[in-house]
């Protein structure tokens, strides 16, 4: 066997710390330098009102450290303390980093309890306090930079509720039989930005309130978008949403329930009425349109043109079954398109589908990658704040990639643009009276110096026509 002094690598760790101004996140001011020129952090300062000491930390500070936290990819008040060690770190911010205990006391004041929105039989949504209102106004801006910077001309809606598991004596049991909450969101896909978020107890039905969503979602979208869509699971399949979506002349596709009168129509179909879609070794992919009005519940405007009903049939080769023992599955969307981008309700059902690339990766970067998960407190405005400051960061690094970095970062994930940019080792140094970050990395200098430079000139003029 091999001697541990054969196996160890060939350096030893000196008893002293380095105390020169070092900072292991020297692209993180980047990001809060995109914060303030976007007008989100002034925006934070004047709605979310917080009573603070005479020298303490503005909001806007405040939430500053924590997106700092996180983008370094810490998770937790306490790792506060660790970053708070970083004395390199706050010369670039030019502000102190919040203690975790000011991080927790700052959460608990929106802590704001309201009468419900919603109400079920054993479960409520609260109402919003005017500090969690404030947040929404950041996001709003936030969002509103991102079109001025890389507009988009329309708008394809991604609605989704997710599970965030929590072992809190506050938690309420989900479907999924653990206990946590169960917040949904609304992304805008083109932009890969969250429009409109709501916290909610785990027991909450996802199929609550979703019209509320929707509609605040629309009305976050900044003005000139000219077509609006909206894609949902079953959660969605609502006739007041739908009745809503088609009145505002919006165009939906909405994983539809599987009541028995819908599934007995689907069977009653004819083989013929079946298209293939696709095949593999296992199994056979098909599509049909169906003939199907709800009874009693036709929900569209005019009842001689109700909603097109179109089905996915997935059979199994060779007698071999699915796990719940079945050899068919079948799947179903509404719609109220007529104009498929290819022509056909295919395209529909495919189009729909694309709604697993957008939201619910939103969802696994929220949770996995920043720190909506690590949920902070009892107090349920608490964790609602948490978890919309999660998504405050989650539209600023989509803006910050959009209109400070080059197109093949527009779509690179949290942990990349930590090891690109964020966690860049760079050394403070005082000169002439200026501040000066000297990042340890050529190709980072040029890539902050490319981002600081976009930042403060914005987008090229767009040529005019000839």
């Amino acid at each position: 066997m091999k001697s541990p002094f054969e196996t160890r690598l060939p350096f030893e760790l000196d008893q002293s710390a380095d105390t020169s101004r070092l900072t292991a996140h020297g692209g993180v001011p980047l990001l809060i330098e995109a914060f303030r020129v976007s007008g989100a952090a002034a925006m934070l300062d004047e709605r979310v009102a917080i009573k603070r000491r005479k020298r303490g930390l503005r909001p806007s500070e405040l939430v500053g450290g924590l997106f700092a936290l996180w983008a370094g990819g810490g998770e937790r008040c306490e790792d506060l303390a660790l970053l708070r060690e970083d004395t390199a770190l706050p010369l670039l911010l030019g502000h102190a980093l919040p203690a975790p205990q000011t991080a927790r006391d700052f959460l608990d004041a929106f802590d704001q309890p309201g009468p419900p929105l919603w109400q079920g039989a054993s479960a409520s949504v609260p109402s919003e306090g005017d500090r969690l209102q404030g947040l929404d106004a950041v996001n709003r801006r936030l969002i509103a930079f991102l079109q001025e910077r890389a507009p988009q001309p329309s708008a394809t809606i991604d609605i989704d509720a997710t599970i965030v598991e929590s072992d809190k004596r506050a938690a309420r049991p989900t479907y999924e039989g653990c206990t946590g909450y169960q917040p949904v969101i609304a992304l805008w896909a083109e932009q890969d930005v969250v429009l409109a978020d709501e916290f909610r107890d785990g027991n909450v039905p996802a199929y609550s309130g979703n019209l509320r969503i929707v509609q605040r979602a629309i009305a976050a979208l900044p003005p000139g978008i000219e077509r609006i869509f909206v894609r949902s699971d079953a959660a969605g399949y609502e006739h007041e949403l739908m009745r809503w979506l088609d009145a505002a002349g919006h165009g939906y596709t909405i994983s539809a329930r599987m009541w028995p009168a819908l599934l007995a129509a689907i069977k009653a179909m004819p083989e013929r009425a079946w298209q293939i879609e696709g095949e593999d070794a296992e199994v056979v992919r098909s599509w049909a349109e169906v003939a199907y009005v709800p009874n009693n519940r036709d929900y569209r405007p005019d009842a001689s043109t109700p909603a097109r009903y179109l089905c996915s049939r997935i059979v199994r080769k060779q007698g071999t079954l699915f796990a719940d023992g079945s050899s068919v599955k079948h799947f179903a969307i509404v719609t109220n398109r007529d104009d498929p981008p290819g022509g056909n309700g295919l395209d529909l059902i495919r189009w729909h589908r694309g709604k697993a690339g957008t939201v619910e990766p939103a969802h696994d970067v929220l949770k996995n990658e920043l720190a909506a998960a690590a949920l902070p407190s009892q107090r349920f405005g608490a964790n609602a704040a948490w978890f919309r400051l999660n998504v405050l960061l989650y539209n600023l690094l989509s803006a910050f990639k959009r209109a400070a970095l080059p197109p093949e970062l527009h779509r690179a994930r949290p942990k990349r643009l930590r090891f690109v940019l964020f966690n860049a080792i760079g050394k403070v140094v005082r000169h002439a009276r200026e501040t000066l970050l000297r990042l340890c990395s050529e190709a980072r200098r040029r890539l902050a110096d490319a981002a600081r430079l976009a930042l403060a000139t914005g987008p090229p003029p767009v040529p005019r026509a000839a």
